[in-house]
C-alpha cells in the first residue's frame, strides 16, 4: 500500500446560509406579483425588474442579505483595505416542471448570491462547473473534487448560496410540480483597495 497524502490548495468558496425566518405575506405577494411583469430567458422566465431588492416589500429581505453578504466578505475575503460591498442588481427567476436555467457566468460582479425562496428540497438543484482549458481529457474511472468538471448541491426554501461570480452555474431541467423561485443578485465593492505608495491603489 502507497502512504500519500493529496491536499488542495485555491479552493473555490461556495458560502450557504439560511434565512432566520419565513418570507411575510406581503413579500410573497411581491413576488407572485412580479412573476407576471417578466422576460423570457434562456430556459425559464426572470422579473423585468433587475433591481427588485431596492422595491418597499423587499427591503427588510435586503437587510438580511447584506448581513450575509458581509459576512462572506469577512470570512472569505477577509481584506485589510478600507472596502464596503454592496449590491448592485437584484431579480427574481422563476422556473416550471421541465425547464431550466442556462448555463452562464455575472460579468461586472465580484460576488454573486441565489435565495431561494421556493424550492424542492429533494429535487431542486444549482449546479457548478469547473471550465477552461485542459491541457489532456483522460476517461474518468472515479471522479473526485480533483478530476469533476461540474458538481451540484441540492438547495431548500430560506437557502443562501454565494459564490464567485466567475464560477459557471445552471440550472438543469427543473423536476417536481412547483414553481422553482429564487432572487438572484450581485455584490461589488466601495472604497479602496491597494495601496498609493506602491501604485497599486485604486479607489471606487
Amino acid at each position: 500500500m502507497i502512504k500519500s497524502e493529496i491536499n488542495s490548495i485555491f479552493p473555490t468558496p461556495i458560502y450557504m446560509s439560511k434565512l432566520d425566518r419565513e418570507l411575510t405575506s406581503l413579500e410573497l405577494k411581491f413576488v407572485d406579483k412580479n412573476k407576471k411583469d417578466f422576460y423570457k430567458n434562456d430556459g425559464n422566465i426572470t422579473s423585468n425588474n433587475n433591481y427588485i431588492l431596492s422595491e418597499k416589500p423587499f427591503l427588510n429581505l435586503k437587510k438580511e442579505l447584506n448581513l450575509r453578504v458581509k459576512d462572506y466578505f469577512e470570512k472569505v475575503i477577509s481584506a485589510t483595505d478600507a472596502i464596503t460591498p454592496y449590491i448592485t442588481q437584484s431579480w427574481l427567476n422563476y422556473t416550471e416542471k421541465n425547464q431550466y436555467h442556462h448555463k452562464h457566468a455575472h460579468t461586472n460582479s465580484l460576488v454573486s448570491g441565489v435565495f431561494y425562496i421556493n424550492c424542492h428540497k429533494e429535487l431542486d438543484k444549482i449546479k457548478f462547473f469547473n471550465d477552461g482549458y485542459k491541457t489532456i481529457k483522460p476517461e474518468i474511472k472515479d471522479w473526485n473534487l480533483w478530476n469533476s468538471e461540474s458538481w451540484w448541491f441540492t438547495v431548500k426554501t430560506g437557502d443562501l448560496v454565494m459564490f464567485p461570480s466567475f464560477l459557471t452555474h445552471m440550472v438543469e431541467n427543473k423536476e417536481g410540480t412547483n414553481t422553482r423561485i429564487s432572487l438572484a443578485f450581485n455584490v461589488f465593492i466601495k472604497g479602496s483597495i491597494g495601496n498609493n505608495k506602491n501604485l497599486t491603489e485604486l479607489i471606487l
